[in-house]
């Protein structure tokens, strides 16, 4: 009774081979509780699809979650105004805006009428001048073509020099360099050619002035005589001594 009495108190060491027992059978025990609940969790997380990974991500792995960066589009329409960069922003509550042409409709709403009246004038003056310089060019252009340079007019009158209906006398203008001179062939004949000496012309582009002849008796003496116009001029030679001479002054002239 004494040997059991200190065994109790001083507990005997265990055969290796009985120890060796418990440890495999822990052991074996252990291994199946842990397959049995990695079964369980996998059938859990078949079950459930939505169920993320217990276990974090690695530091190096590669982060999808990141948003995108998408480049800037560059915009070929007209730029975004403050109130619609804003509002898109959310930083500024969308305010109202006046537009430019209320603002200018409000400007001109308080000028007064002498402006209107001024700018009509002024419009009106630009536009006549432009008119006269057309006006001016076309006619230069017209001459050109019908008397061209230097000026230039021929017809042909019976004027009673040795002519006649069959041949009658032929008559040339210039206008060379400003002075007006007319050249005469009675009968057609340039032999006998005789030449009368006009005006001289004053004033800018005279030069391009068109000189024409008409003939017409503007004193009754039953002769044809020669006018010479020039734009709104007119100067009479007289008919007489089978030639053609200036009209004095104070001679009864009705043209």
């Amino acid at each position: 009774m004494a040997e059991d009495e200190l065994d109790d108190i001083y507990p005997t060491r265990m055969p290796s081979s009985a120890r060796r027992y418990r440890s495999d059978v822990n052991t074996e025990a252990g291994r199946a509780r842990a397959d049995a609940h990695s079964v369980m969790l996998a059938k859990n997380d078949s079950q459930i699809p939505s169920r993320k990974n217990a276990i974090p991500p690695r530091r190096t792995a590669t982060q999808t979650s990141l948003p995108v960066a998408r480049p800037e589009r560059r915009s070929t329409g007209p730029v975004e105004t403050e109130e619609v960069s804003s509002r898109r922003s959310g930083d500024l509550p969308p305010q109202p805006r006046q537009t430019t042409s209320l603002r200018q409709d409000f400007t001109w709403s308080r000028l007064h009428w002498t402006v209107y009246v001024g700018t009509a004038m002024l419009i009106m003056l630009v536009g006549w001048l432009a008119f006269s310089s057309l006006s001016n060019w076309w006619q230069v252009t017209s001459d050109d073509w019908h008397y061209g340079r230097p000026r230039t007019f021929q017809t042909d009158a019976v004027v009673g020099h040795n002519d006649s209906s069959a041949n009658p006398s032929h008559f040339i203008a210039l206008n060379l360099q400003r002075h007006v001179e007319v050249i005469e062939m009675p009968g057609g004949d340039a032999s006998k050619a005789k030449i009368y000496t006009g005006p001289v012309l004053i004033g800018q582009g005279q030069d391009l002035a068109v000189v024409t002849l008409s003939f017409k008796d503007v004193n009754g003496d039953n002769k044809p005589d020669m006018i010479v116009n020039i734009q709104d001029s007119r100067f009479v030679f007289i008919n007489d001594s089978g030639g053609f001479r200036p009209a004095r002054p104070g001679e009864n002239v009705n043209l």
